[in-house]
């Protein structure tokens, strides 16, 4: 070859370059562009179904090592998508979920049970801005105005526990978009809340969607559900009780309702476009019994122990999410609002300081920013001072008042440890966790502290008499009492 074509050849080679190099370096690019989408060329929103469970600790589901229930539709979702080990919420309802819906700690903007500060913006509010068709069904319990729900993002409403409260179980009580609803006698809560959840999904097929399902189950009292024989007689508390009632029922049919929303979602061949995430409200009714990966524990709602702020969390999302994962990474109920904007491809507002943060990448299979500890603000009743105030990582707690827990050994914190006999490993971790504490240190705002009201048992009972044989005893007493003064007069 002359010294002529040789240059030519260069010359050709290095044109090829210019354009061949460029073009793979914008083809990585676009791979990792859209985290949600990697095999698409341009951003797809999904549809979003986010389910609550009412008192269901992780201690319930067959997956993470349960023995006393069965959840095999949770446990199938689990084995094909993403299931957390440790993911923590606050030990009661409304605590968990002002956390869940704004992408804030408790410290900074929980005012008082059965409230949500209507000055807050929930995920509800960011999704629908950004397009999507919004509904929440199943329990609401953060204020009693037909126009609470709406004011929060959402479209569309059925409700229990809104304007008024009433029965969740037979014959209930639910409210749909402004006006009460009439339900048909021996009508199951539960049956209505998933009927509509369903109906919204097929009305809503063809555009992006978020349902966001805080189920009325499997919270007391542990009466029969429509698959026991025993369902006709006499409910809402005066049924059949033993030191659990149904829960097994309970659970079991909470399971199926899961089991219904996603084979409708495959009717409707919207599986591979929704994403669905699955978790507890808190920890089981304190004192629910459950053998639990071949020890017996009992449910500690209310309580701030594992067994009442730990709650399974489970992913979902074919040919999108990791398959059979299995993930130990930290989750706090603040990192939700953060997952499902970053799913919808929504920029959270540069006003709205949250501390949660994405865990998306983990579903998606990624490493992601996983967490080193979880902070926790708790009083349900609200005000200036914690009940507890807490940071812990999956195997030490460090509460305020300096008592440090190793939580995989004492799970129940019966024994706090001492400094003399702290281990090396101990002595980093506690160091650790108080540098943590640091972070969180000052006074709580002035407008949310002065919102507090004293958070009373009723409001939101925490065991329903589990295994409480005085209890029994002493409303049957009052009851008898009642008669003999009846038939007196």
């Amino acid at each position: 070859m002359s010294s002529k074509e040789m240059k030519s050849c260069n010359y050709l080679l290095t044109l090829l370059a210019l354009v061949i190099v460029p073009c793979f370096v914008f083809s990585q690019k676009s791979k990792t562009k859209n985290p949600v989408n990697k095999t698409s060329k341009s951003f797809v929103k999904p549809n979003i179904v986010l389910i609550l469970i009412d008192d269901f600790g992780y201690e319930n589901v067959t997956a993470n090592g349960g023995e006393s229930y069965k959840t095999p539709i949770m446990d199938q979702l689990a084995a094909k998508g993403v299931r957390f080990e440790e993911c923590h919420v606050q030990p009661l309802c409304t605590p968990t979920r002002v956390e869940l819906m704004t992408g804030m700690s408790n410290r900074r903007n929980y005012t008082n049970f059965g409230s949500l500060d209507t000055t807050q913006k929930t995920f509800g509010n960011l999704l629908k801005n950004a397009g999507y068709t919004t509904c929440v069904t199943g329990k609401w319990q953060l204020g009693k105005s037909y126009d609470n729900p709406s004011h929060f993002g959402f479209d569309e409403y059925a409700l229990w526990h809104l304007k008024s409260k009433g029965s969740r179980y037979k014959n209930p009580l639910i409210e749909m978009n402004g006006k009460p609803f009439e339900s048909p006698k021996d009508a199951y809560g539960p049956d209505i809340i998933s009927d509509y959840a369903l109906d919204f999904i097929t009305r809503k097929k063809d555009s992006t969607f978020f349902l966001y399902y805080p189920m009325m189950l499997t919270h007391s009292p542990f009466d029969a559900t429509p698959d026991c024989p025993d369902y006709l007689e006499i409910q809402n508390g005066k049924g059949k009780k033993g030191t659990s009632g149904h829960f097994s029922d309970m659970t079991a049919y909470t399971d199926k309702l899961i089991g219904k929303l996603i084979a409708k979602l495959d009717e409707l061949k919207l599986r591979e476009s929704t994403m669905v995430l699955i978790l507890g409200d808190n920890g089981t009714a304190k004192g629910m019994p459950a053998r639990f990966k071949g020890q017996d524990v009992k449910g500690g709602k209310g309580t701030t122990t594992e067994w009442g702020t730990h709650v399974p969390l489970i992913g979902t999302w074919p040919s999108h999410f990791a398959s059979g994962k299995i993930s130990a990474d930290l989750i706090s109920a603040t990192d939700f609002l953060p997952t499902l904007c970053e799913a919808a491809g929504v920029k959270i507002p540069a006003d709205l300081k949250i501390d949660g943060r994405s865990f998306l990448p983990q579903l998606m299979g990624e490493k992601g920013s996983p967490r080193e500890w979880l902070y926790s603000w708790y009083n349900p009743s609200g005000g200036a001072i914690a009940k507890a105030e807490f940071v812990h990582d999956a195997n030490f707690k460090l509460y305020t008042d300096g008592k440090f827990f190793n939580v995989q050994k004492d799970d129940n914190e019966n024994t706090p440890l001492t400094e003399t006999e702290l281990n090396s490993k101990e002595k980093a971790a506690k160091v650790k966790l108080e540098a943590a504490l640091k972070v969180f240190e000052g006074p709580r705002p002035d407008y949310f502290v002065s919102q507090a009201k004293v958070f009373k048992e009723d409001d939101d009972p925490l065991s329903d008499s589990v295994g409480n044989d005085k209890v029994d005893k002493k409303k049957n007493k009052d009851k008898k009492d009642k008669k003999d003064k009846k038939e007196k007069n």
